[in-house]
């Protein structure tokens, strides 16, 4: 352990050589144009993903499933049941309430592990309460969301393809939950997007690909209405 801290804290020095400079106009508050959610995974480099580098600019916010949803009191809804005790989750709502951010962006990934260990649970291939209480509750948050997607998969999706459309999925009910939410003002634009470093959509390793604007996940739709983004809009799934 103490070597990787020793390589960390080395890396550490590097940014703050580089950084120092960087937070005088945001020693004192923060004002970020946009709060991301992505899901908590070690090849997902939320502010590398954007190219960013100030300090200021992008909120973070990283789960397992990247959700946007928490439950408001301590009780358990179960994989697959209703949850009607789901609010948007603090993490994602402080900048939209606090610091005026108008743009709020869903990241999910290619190969998910949430996504697949919510796909076994409801498909019956993991044994319940195999996870530790932590993960089980984050996959139980997903399961509600994800139950009727797996319902509607393709009866010949291999199971890569599978989960990849639920990907897509989760992200379309974690916008869609962001959308209807009276907690989040009209003003704010809501994108959902995935990341891809598994070559599945076809461009390179490591880039966003749109899916959903607002609740809007037909391609050409967005295509022909953000014209300036419409190379980066595409889909595995259209249901």
């Amino acid at each position: 352990m103490v070597r990787t801290i020793v390589e960390l804290l080395a890396g550490n020095d590097d940014h703050a050589g580089e950084f120092d400079s960087r937070f005088d106009d945001v020693q004192d508050a923060q004002h970020p144009d946009a709060v991301t959610v992505c899901c908590s995974d070690s090849r997902v480099l939320q502010d590398h993903m954007w190219g960013n580098d100030e300090p200021g600019h992008v909120f973070t916010c990283g789960n397992i499933g990247n959700r946007v949803v928490q439950r408001a009191d301590a009780g358990e809804a179960g994989s697959g049941e209703s949850a009607p005790d789901e609010v948007v989750s603090g993490d994602v709502l402080y900048p939209i309430a606090h610091t005026g951010t108008d743009t709020a962006v869903v990241v999910g990934h290619t190969g998910c592990g949430a996504v697949t260990a919510t796909y076994d649970a409801l498909a019956g291939d993991a044994d319940p309460g195999s996870e530790p209480p932590g993960i089980e509750h984050c996959l139980d948050l997903l399961g509600p969301h994800l139950k009727p997607g797996i319902e509607a998969l393709p009866d010949d999706a291999d199971r890569a393809e599978a989960i990849n459309r639920l990907v897509e999925y989760n992200v379309d009910r974690q916008v869609e939950f962001l959308v209807e939410s009276d907690e989040v003002p009209e003003r704010v634009e809501i994108v959902g997007a995935v990341y891809d470093f598994q070559d599945v959509y076809g461009g390179s390793r490591g880039e966003v690909h749109v899916v959903n604007v607002d609740g809007e996940r037909g391609v050409e739709g967005l295509r022909e209405e953000y014209p300036e983004i419409a190379s980066r809009v595409g889909r595995l799934w259209e249901y």
